[in-house]
């Protein structure tokens, strides 16, 4: 994909998992601009006939790959295999778009945009921009999308970004191999599961505006599934990046904001309760001064939350990882320093039979060549990705993950 003469040229492939996609699977791909260099398509062991027709499209568009799953493993199962696939042919940047046709083409520049540009690591869609493309997006939605992106602000640190359960997202291809493939969920916490990731990794994410688009497809997510399951994830996800981010990796002020506010609350709480109880059992009013020791460490604990929150959001990443990755060279050095960024993760595999690479790796086997997506891509150089003309690869799923 060539842009300007400042930026260097940068390959770009498009995954596309696909389950129960027959209607809407042709246009998508008959969609797809000419500056995508790869379309991969993830058939994830779908029932009707959406792997046909990728198939019969690809005898006409030979940037399309089809690959099949075994057994159903769900989009984030399905998007695992696709980067994968991806960065061994050697795409720079992969860029994630759904089968239902929601998702416009021609918003494909200004998605990739600030990843070309140095400026993230990650990009996503924004719907919540304009409010006369709203009116397409069903209330429902929209009222859930509010809730859902503040908890996801608060599980993630991106305080900057909106609408995460948006699916129209790009990759800089240095960072996958660096995310914790066991952390990222299998279903339809998939894309709220890898901004938790990414703020591990301390990438750069941004939002990019992309209007609504709604017709006849249907959303296989729930509302009940998403207030049964995301609150809980995403409680899970704060947490471990509470731990991980100031208390492991670094403790700083803002850790230590953090521990002065839950101490105070917890003591508080503990004192006034004993209190309470005591006076409460012998029928006396509790004296002014015992109710004013216990305000007073409320009101400073609070004060401390909100101060390591403040903080939190300042520490917020603005140097894109493929900065230091890449280290200001060729695009195309990337596919070059992709087997040494997976070297020590095939080291470590060498030493595990094959059911323990499945267990350990999610399972993404091709033939006899080791692991697909650390041994493939180590040995099999971006320049020297074998041709193909709508190739068929069968590979079993990704290890079953619930999310």
């Amino acid at each position: 994909m060539k842009t300007d003469s400042a930026v260097p040229e940068m390959r770009l492939a498009v995954v596309i998992p696909a389950f129960r996609a027959e209607a809407h699977i042709a246009k998508v791909l008959r969609g797809m601009p000419d500056c995508v260099a790869w379309i991969v398509v993830v058939d994830d062991c779908s029932p009707d006939n959406t792997g046909a027709i990728v198939a019969e499209a690809a005898r006409h568009d030979p940037r399309i790959r089809l690959l099949r799953h075994e057994i159903n493993t769900g989009i984030g199962g399905a998007m695992l295999t696709g980067y994968h696939e991806a960065c061994r042919l050697g795409a720079d940047i992969v860029v994630k778009m759904d089968s239902d046709g929601q998702m416009d083409s021609r918003c494909l520049p200004a998605l990739i945009d600030p990843i070309v540009h140095g400026h993230a690591d990650y990009t996503k869609g924004n719907r919540f921009v304009h409010t006369r493309h709203l009116r397409s997006m069903p209330l429902v939605r929209r009222v859930g999308n509010l809730g859902l992106s503040f908890l996801t602000k608060l599980a993630s640190g991106y305080w900057n970004i909106f609408d995460p359960t948006n699916g129209y997202t790009a990759i800089h291809a240095a960072v996958i191999p660096l995310m914790n493939e066991e952390a990222i969920a299998r279903r339809y916490f998939f894309e709220s599961s890898m901004l938790l990731e990414l703020s591990l990794l301390r990438a750069v994410v941004r939002d990019v505006y992309i209007p609504a688009r709604y017709g006849t497809e249907t959303s296989h997510l729930s509302v009940i599934t998403t207030l049964r399951e995301f609150p809980l994830a995403l409680l899970r996800g704060f947490s471990r990046r509470l731990w991980l981010q100031h208390f492991v990796r670094d403790f700083s002020i803002t850790s230590l904001y953090l521990v002065a506010g839950l101490v105070l609350l917890v003591t508080v709480a503990i004192f006034g309760a004993t209190h309470w109880y005591s006076s409460a059992r012998l029928g006396v009013a509790t004296p002014t001064g015992t109710v004013m020791l216990a305000a007073l460490p409320v009101v400073l604990g609070v004060q401390f939350l909100i101060q390591a929150v403040g903080m939190d959001i300042q520490g917020q990443p603005t140097q894109s990882l493929q900065r230091d990755l890449v280290g200001g060279r060729d695009a195309s050095w990337i596919a070059a320093s992709r087997p040494q960024v997976l070297a020590s993760s095939e080291e470590a595999a060498r030493s595990l039979s094959l059911p323990q690479q499945r267990a350990a790796y999610g399972g993404v086997h091709h033939g006899s060549g080791g692991l697909y997506h650390t041994r493939v891509a180590a040995k099999t150089p971006a320049a020297a990705a074998p041709p193909f003309r709508g190739a068929v690869l069968r590979v079993p799923g990704p290890r079953r993950r619930r999310g």
